[in-house]
C-alpha cells in the first residue's frame, strides 16, 4: 500500500470534487487508472507515479485563481503524511512540466514516472470522455461551437492558448496532436484507436453542421 494515499485521495477529492471544467475528481480517477495501467510495462517508481497522478490538477491555473496556495497545500499534505522534500520535489517536477501548456514553446524533458503521468492525463483528453470533456470546457468558458470562418490558431504560446477559440478548433490546435507525443508502447497503442474515434466524430460533426449527412 502507497503511504498516505487514502489521505491523498480525500485532499483531492475536497480541492476538485465539485470542478466544473472537467478537470474533477473524476477525471483525476480516470487518469490514476491509466496510470496503474501503463505502469504495468514501464520500471518505475509506483508511489511517484500513483501520487502524482492524483495531485497533477490540484495548483493548475485553470482550475484556481491561486495556484502558489495550492502549492503550499500540496507540500504540506505530502510532508503531512510521512514524505521526505526530496519526494516532494519530484512530485512538483512532474506536475509542473507535464502540461500541454507547459510544453507549447519548450519540451520539457520528464522523469519516466513524469512520462506515465502526462500519458494518462494525455488519453483521457482524448476519445470517448475527450470529445465529452472538450465540449464541457468549451460550454464552461462560453466558447462557441463551431464556426468555419475561424481558423484553428498555430504555433501558440500559454497566453494565446488559453484565450477561448472554438470548440472544433481545439480539436486541431491539440487534441488531434497528443497520439504522438505519447511516451510509452502502452499509451501510443491506447491512442490509436481514441484518435481514430475523435477523427470519425469530427467529420461526422462537421457533415452535419454543413446539412450534407
Amino acid at each position: 500500500m502507497i503511504n498516505g494515499l487514502r489521505q491523498i485521495r480525500g485532499f483531492v477529492q475536497k480541492e476538485l470534487g465539485y470542478e466544473t471544467t472537467g478537470h474533477d475528481y473524476t477525471h483525476i480517477e480516470r487518469v490514476v487508472s491509466l496510470a496503474k495501467l501503463i505502469l504495468k510495462g514501464e520500471d518505475a517508481d509506483e508511489a511517484l507515479v500513483i501520487i502524482a497522478a492524483y495531485l497533477h490538477d490540484v495548483s493548475d491555473d485553470k482550475v484556481t485563481t491561486n495556484p502558489a496556495a495550492k502549492r503550499k497545500a500540496i507540500a504540506n499534505e505530502l510532508i503531512g503524511v510521512g514524505y521526505d522534500d526530496d519526494f516532494v520535489k519530484k512530485v512538483f517536477e512532474i506536475i509542473d512540466n507535464m502540461s500541454y501548456s507547459a510544453n507549447l514553446k519548450t519540451h520539457h524533458q520528464l522523469s519516466i514516472e513524469g512520462q506515465i503521468v502526462q500519458d494518462a492525463d494525455r488519453l483521457d483528453a482524448i476519445g470517448a470522455i475527450g470529445i465529452a470533456r472538450t465540449f464541457y470546457f468549451g460550454g464552461h468558458f462560453g466558447e462557441i461551437m463551431y464556426n468555419p470562418r475561424i481558423m484553428p490558431r498555430t504555433g501558440m504560446d500559454k497566453a494565446e492558448y488559453r484565450k477561448r477559440g472554438t470548440v472544433i478548433n481545439h480539436f486541431y490546435e491539440k487534441l488531434f496532436k497528443l497520439k504522438d507525443q505519447m511516451n510509452t508502447p502502452t499509451a501510443k497503442k491506447i491512442a490509436e484507436h481514441r484518435q481514430q474515434i475523435m477523427q470519425d466524430f469530427v467529420g461526422e460533426f462537421v457533415d452535419e453542421w454543413n446539412g450534407t449527412k
